[in-house]
């Protein structure tokens, strides 16, 4: 059963992981909190010595000072801590979503583009980091912040901290109100702007055609509205930016002059708001100290808001279905194993990985296979590929060619049939063991980030320099290597081959784990006949005591017992 927020459950095993982290978060919080009310008490009681015409002792006016100092620097770490929880929510979710790919079925990656996919790291999960801290984390910072200032008020007068309470829901809603507006005409200063930046490369892009219909005007006309639509936003934003302070003060003011009215006024209504000139003091500090967190906090709901959109995307995939995976009981693919896949119809085998001399080496049995339910790509296929034996599949483009290599692989699962490798389902064959199995040669090389040495081996730390060495020599690239600056360690973006050596080399890749299939996928589609006759003179050596299996590409006869299969 999928977990229906498992960004949740990532929040949580990250908080139970940084415990130290997530508990001096929160005493930094409180401690910022608790001293942003010491300054103004101290400042009351230096006003009312003052008044009462006593001498002011020079400690408590360093104290005064001291404790400014000690709020700002709580402050500060309040924002340094909030900022690190949200590191690790993120560092936390990011490592979900890291390992939650490596589940993921190939299907999954033939479905949704590398972009989209990519945004799930970058964008969705910086904005669930905004969540965190300029959303949850700081709300409720602030939200104990002004409730803690109307609290103390509420301790000196009653009658003011029942007028806060009356006015603190006020000016938040008017917060909330201009945010909105400022928001609204910022999005569509964005729009805008984007329609200008479409319209210019539009423009130079069709500039023959706007000249030959006598559009010059009209182009002139759109690009001058989208501008002034831009302006107009713009101008509205900026509006509401530059009147909101203005307001904020003024209502501040009057706030505080009411205060001071009514705590002026005699009679029954002094004793409800009255207060010392000390305490109006320190009031006034407080109410001052209200309106930076209720600006914040519609800032933080705000954020929050624009964060569900990329929490529910996480989720979605953090719930996309899992490939199916099998556990081998042991890492020697040469010793037999019982191996029950997760999620899977069970198929009990025990047989060894390796093939045995009397066993085909591959097996389809009536497999079926559809990528949706309206196109099936396979449908009853069954055929049976030897030891040893040399296969290719011919066939129109879309017949199925590629999808069964990824049957092969196991990175498909039939949705009807058997697909078996030397008597094992191929989709129970553990990852770790697979590349002993299998050696797949690639239409195009792609380059990973690392040395020339790791191009082949791909940071497997099982297989030697001798074995990268022997692969290069097998290919005919050793003596190229070695005329580069650093050899096998030259850089991933110094090397510079042309596209047959890195055909060469995706071939030194397949086949430096000595595997017992070669898969070759149309490797020589693009060669000229000179470098084609190079690169099957290294694949004639790659074969040589290997079962191979290839799309569209017959070898010309130089394999001796190459066989057609039509699909």
């Amino acid at each position: 059963m999928k977990n229906q927020n498992p960004l949740f459950s990532v929040v949580k095993k990250t908080l139970l992981k940084n415990k130290a982290v997530t508990v001096l978060a929160i005493l930094v919080i409180a401690l910022s909190i608790v001293a942003a009310l010491f300054p103004p008490l101290v400042l009351e009681k230096i006003i009312n010595s003052l008044t009462a015409q006593k001498n002011i002792s020079v400690y408590i006016v360093l104290l005064y000072f001291m404790l400014i100092a000690v709020s700002g620097i709580f402050e500060s770490a309040q924002n340094v801590m909030i900022t690190v929880f949200g590191q690790k929510i993120t560092h936390g979710l990011r490592s979900a979503l890291s390992e939650k790919l490596t589940k993921l079925p190939a299907s999954y990656f033939t479905k949704n583009e590398p972009g989209k996919i990519t945004s799930r790291f970058v964008n969705d999960v910086d904005v669930v980091d905004s969540l965190f801290t300029n959303g949850i984390v700081s709300m409720v910072a602030d939200c104990f912040k002004v409730i803690s200032i109307i609290v103390v008020i509420f301790y000196k007068s009653l009658g003011l901290g029942l007028l806060m309470i009356f006015v603190t829901p006020l000016l938040f809603l008017m917060t909330r109100l201009f945010q909105k507006k400022m928001l609204k005409s910022q999005i569509q200063n964005r729009v805008a702007v984007a329609k200008v930046n479409n319209h210019v490369p539009e423009t130079i892009k069709n500039l023959r055609m706007i000249h030959n219909l006598f559009r010059e005007k009209y182009m002139e006309e759109k690009y001058d509205n989208y501008i002034e639509e831009s302006y107009k936003a713009t101008d509205k934003s900026n509006l509401y930016d530059s009147i909101y302070s203005p307001i904020i003060i003024f209502i501040s003011s009057v706030v505080i002059a009411v205060m001071m009215v009514l705590a002026s006024l005699g009679g029954n209504i002094q004793s409800f708001f009255g207060l010392s000139v000390g305490t109006a003091v320190a009031i006034i500090a407080y109410v001052n100290k209200v309106f930076e967190p209720l600006e914040s906090i519609g800032m933080e709901i705000q954020n929050i808001q624009s964060a569900l959109a990329g929490v529910k995307r996480i989720n979605e995939f953090l719930n996309e279905e899992e490939r199916r995976v099998a556990v081998m009981p042991t890492n020697d693919i040469s010793k037999s194993a019982t191996v029950t896949p997760i999620n899977i119809p069970v198929i009990p085998t025990s047989a060894s990985v390796i093939p045995s001399e009397n066993s085909s080496c591959i097996n389809f049995t009536n497999v079926d296979f559809a990528y949706d339910e309206k196109n099936k790509v396979l449908s009853n296929l069954s055929f049976s590929i030897n030891k040893g034996e040399a296969v290719t599949f011919v066939g129109r483009t879309g017949a199925g060619k590629s999808t069964i290599f990824k049957l092969i692989l196991g990175l498909y699962f039939p949705q009807k049939g058997i697909v078996k490798i030397n008597g094992v389902d191929s989709i129970n064959i553990p990852d770790d063991s697979k590349r002993k199995i299998f050696g797949y040669v690639e239409q195009s090389f792609h380059l990973v980030d690392g040395t020339l040495a790791e191009q082949i081996s791909l940071f497997d730390k099982s297989i030697s320099q001798e074995q990268i060495e022997s692969a290069a020599k097998l290919v005919g690239l050793h003596e190229n290597i070695l005329s580069l600056e650093k050899s096998y360690q030259t850089p991933s973006e110094k090397i510079s081959f042309s596209y047959g050596q890195f055909q060469l080399l995706s071939i030194a890749r397949a086949v430096v784990a000595e595997p017992q299939i070669l898969l070759l996928d149309e490797i020589t589609a693009n060669l000229d006949s000179a470098t084609e006759e190079r690169v099957l003179s290294a694949l004639k050596k790659a074969c040589e005591g290997r079962t191979v299996v290839s799309i569209s590409h017959r070898m010309n006869g130089k394999l001796s017992n190459e066989r057609l299969i039509k699909i």
